[in-house]
């Protein structure tokens, strides 16, 4: 389609082009999106399963939900839209990924700016010492859950549940990746959630063309949004690939 190529032509002549993605880029790899019909938060209050009270209070209630989410994010493969943002980098074009998604599937693609603004699931992290331990099977099948072999604690998703803050470097090299670019693709995202929700305005703010990729209109849509291409990420991404070639 003509709208495929003329994207494509847009990341050719700007050149520093920076992807911002949200979870509807990991619902085509089995990982359900928070909001929606089908969403996490549809299924578990997020007040009573993500809030870091919650998890400091009851981890075995907590734990239900890590449980479920864990095992999703193991058995996870990059989508066709995370391929292609893969080859999007080799070919010198993308520059950096900023996500809100904790699935760690950009790096598996083969992306390795990756920012990530809500922290990994790929990690479980101690809140007392700060050991780290890497997501693996014989780590989520622990019951009632994870512990630090060191204090005792439950062991927590190294990501951002509500009531904490975004770390601090990911919102600098955040800020810095959409000063720079001069285009931002920004994909499956409902745009709703801050302050992540904020980066996209930075880059229109410094003069970026702005690609909006999504099933449905956001509220980037009318207000910063210059090229909107509807439909899943899988979809589209691969046929701008495709004239990238």
């Amino acid at each position: 389609m003509d709208e495929y190529r003329k994207i494509a032509d847009i990341i050719k002549e700007r050149g520093y082009t920076v992807a911002f993605t949200g979870a509807g880029i990991s619902v085509d790899s089995g990982i359900p999106a928070f909001r929606g019909g089908q969403g996490l938060w549809e299924k578990y209050d997020p007040m009573e399963y993500a809030h870091i009270r919650a998890f400091n209070s009851n981890p075995e209630k907590v734990w239900v939900m890590l449980h479920e989410m864990s095992g999703v994010i193991l058995d996870a493969k990059p989508s066709p839209a995370h391929t292609a943002l893969g080859e999007l980098e080799k070919k010198g074009f993308l520059k950096a990924v900023i996500t809100q998604n904790v699935d760690g599937l950009h790096q598996a693609a083969g992306n390795s700016n990756v920012i990530e603004y809500h922290g990994s699931h790929r990690w479980f992290i101690c809140l007392s010492c700060s050991k780290r331990v890497p997501l693996t099977h014989d780590v989520v099948d622990l019951h009632p859950y994870p512990i630090c072999e060191k204090c005792n604690r439950a062991l927590k998703p190294d990501v951002v549940f509500f009531g904490e803050s975004i770390p601090m470097e990911a919102i600098i090299k955040a800020n810095e990746e959409a000063q720079r670019c001069k285009v931002m693709l920004i994909i499956g995202t409902s745009g709703v959630v801050y302050p992540a929700a904020e980066i996209p305005h930075i880059s229109k703010s410094a003069g970026a063309i702005i690609v909006e990729i999504n099933p449905e209109q956001t509220p980037f849509t009318s207000s910063i949004t210059d090229y909107f291409l509807k439909g899943t990420a899988s979809a589209v991404l691969p046929n701008i690939l495709a004239y990238l070639k």
